[in-house]
């Protein structure tokens, strides 16, 4: 079987939907602060105050939270080193499902990024 890496795909933004109520273990891995950080960018939609849903982009990517960026996820979860990729790849096949169904565009698009990334190690530090 192959080794798939973690690959993210420009303009989906599955993971900037941070409403509450479908993000329970997200909220309960985060400290105090952060949990607040997290409830203050949470729009009346549901998406982060900071993603550009016309654009599918994030305002502020440099410079986002720590609870959005891929590379500290499995570290967040404490998944051990050798399943970091995994990890990344089913919680984004979830997001991705949730928001844009299983057939989507976004999904195809997902799937094809990481057969394309077999064991070239993804860059989950770009997310």
């Amino acid at each position: 079987m192959a080794c798939h890496s973690w690959q993210c795909i420009s303009g989906c933004g599955a993971c900037c939907r941070l409403d509450p109520e479908q993000r329970g273990e997200a909220l309960d891995a985060l400290s105090p602060e952060e949990k607040a950080q997290y409830l203050e960018m949470v729009g009346p939609d549901g998406w982060c105050i900071h993603y550009d849903t016309g654009a599918r982009s994030c305002r502020i990517y440099s410079e986002r939270p720590n609870f959005c960026r891929v590379d500290q996820l499995a570290q967040r979860f404490e998944v051990a080193a050798q399943h970091q990729d995994s990890f990344a790849i089913d919680c984004c096949r979830q997001q991705i499902r949730v928001e844009y169904g299983g057939r989507s565009l976004e999904m195809r698009r997902f799937e094809r990024a990481i057969r394309n990334n077999q064991g070239g190690g993804g860059s989950p530090s770009s997310q």
